[in-house]
């Protein structure tokens, strides 16, 4: 079950990176959809059965950069190179990842910021995907179906969480959607055919083929350093959402079993560098649909990334597959059910004793100002210094811990930030040097 999570998961969340790439650059439809495909192979031969399947199994799935997809126009709009940028992140991660930064940074974030960070991701995930319901029903003038499917996958929701099959949540879900948007009229075909993507890079990177785009000089490298060391910043957040949900989930003693922050970095930043350079546009990181999933079902991750790579692989040359689970009935409630219900939940939990709430409060706030990259940075932060939160965690951390190490992290990411422009209202220093 985690397995064909994942692989709904995938496809929806490459498909959604490339087609901001191409939304931009103006690529074809068909182009995002090979791509897509080409990307599943790369993920699952490549990665996905090997390293976390036999290699190395605390090692999670290298999935998808979500909270990146909405800077890419703005990568772009900088001169920013698909290759460049995915060749950046994979070198910054590796860095990140051989020096045990992501770890580190991970143990100096308490349950009361990491809870908030995770209300957070799951309440905007959530919102977010219910407007995209709405809004795809209200493209054909029949927005009950929306209605109809969301209060179905909350009385879905409900009863699998009353029996304790939550895990079963994504395929049923899923499956519920696609059938009752269906029956009750809404617009589906199939026009993905069966077939292999054209696996040769210099396709991908030629001058007149592919991403159109040919190779990147150094200018465009000096353009994507700063998102790149953005999105290395922003794995942290992410991993240790992943990691918390898996010990909250899993029984007693069993560490051996919970994924290695360390060791999904290094993963993650292999298969950036070598998909990149193979022609595909993903932006990889922590593989949220199946690790939540697969923490609820209570499973280690190497059998079903085994799974999840025959899947994609299936699901690949198939084709017609694609074309449903990016269907945006099944896409939404298959992100809702399996990735932003569970977050929300976990974060509730780490938030219900002590001052946990204070930082929780904190993160929500700022993060909503912001990002969740500014919210957690500044949190850590504040509450490592015993402004907010537990003042006693403080006093044990140490002066690195406590200030140093927080706040480098928390100066180096606002740089970054207002560098590209993300804090409201401030112009964007790069744009400004630029024009100087």
């Amino acid at each position: 079950v985690p397995a064909m999570a994942a692989t709904i998961g995938k496809i929806v969340m490459v498909a959604a990176v490339v087609g901001a790439y191409a939304g931009t650059l103006g690529l074809s439809p068909e182009f995002v959809i090979e791509n897509a495909r080409f990307e599943m192979l790369i993920a699952a031969v490549l990665f996905v059965i090997l390293i976390s399947g036999f290699i190395n199994p605390t090692a999670n799935l290298a999935g998808t950069h979500g909270p990146l997809i909405p800077l890419i126009p703005l990568i772009v709009a900088s001169g920013g190179h698909p290759l460049a940028l995915g060749v950046l992140i994979g070198v910054f991660g590796f860095i990140l990842g051989i020096s045990h930064g992501g770890s580190m940074l991970a143990k100096l974030t308490s349950k009361g910021v990491c809870g908030g960070l995770l209300i957070y991701l799951g309440f905007i995930g959530v919102t977010g995907q219910v407007k995209k319901m709405f809004a795809w029903a209200e493209s054909f003038d029949m927005a009950y179906i929306a209605f109809v499917v969301i209060i179905a996958t909350i009385i879905m929701y409900a009863w699998l969480e009353h029996i304790q099959k939550r895990w079963l949540a994504i395929p049923l879900g899923a499956a519920l959607a696609a059938v009752i948007s269906f029956t009750l009229g809404a617009p589906f075909e199939f026009t993905t055919q069966p077939g292999i993507p054209n696996l040769d890079p210099s396709y991908w990177w030629g001058e007149d083929t592919g991403w159109k785009m040919g190779l990147p000089g150094i200018q465009e490298f000096i353009a994507v350093a700063p998102f790149a060391v953005l999105a290395v910043a922003m794995w942290s957040p992410d991993f240790l959402g992943h990691r918390v949900f898996q010990e909250l989930s899993y029984p007693k003693n069993t560490d051996k079993v919970l994924m290695n922050i360390d060791d999904t970095m290094v993963a993650a930043s292999a298969r950036q560098a070598v998909g990149s350079l193979l022609g595909g546009g993903n932006l990889a990181s922590s593989w949220g649909t199946y690790i939540v999933p697969a923490a609820i079902a209570m499973r280690p991750i190497p059998a079903g990334a085994i799974l999840t790579g025959v899947f994609c692989v299936v699901a690949a040359l198939w084709g017609y597959p694609m074309d449903l689970a990016i269907w945006q009935p099944v896409l939404s409630v298959a992100l809702i059910v399996g990735v932003f219900l569970p977050l929300l939940e976990a974060g509730m939990q780490m938030t219900r004793e002590g001052k946990t709430t204070q930082s929780a409060a904190i993160v929500v706030f700022s993060s909503a100002l912001v990002n969740p990259v500014f919210g957690w940075s500044l949190t850590m932060l504040l509450d490592n210094l015993g402004l907010i939160g537990c003042k006693e965690r403080g006093k044990e951390l140490g002066h690195a811990g406590r200030w140093v190490i927080p706040g480098i992290t928390f100066l180096i990411l606002c740089a970054i930030m207002a560098a590209i422009g993300m804090f409201p209202g401030v112009p964007a220093l790069m744009e400004s040097f630029r024009q100087l």
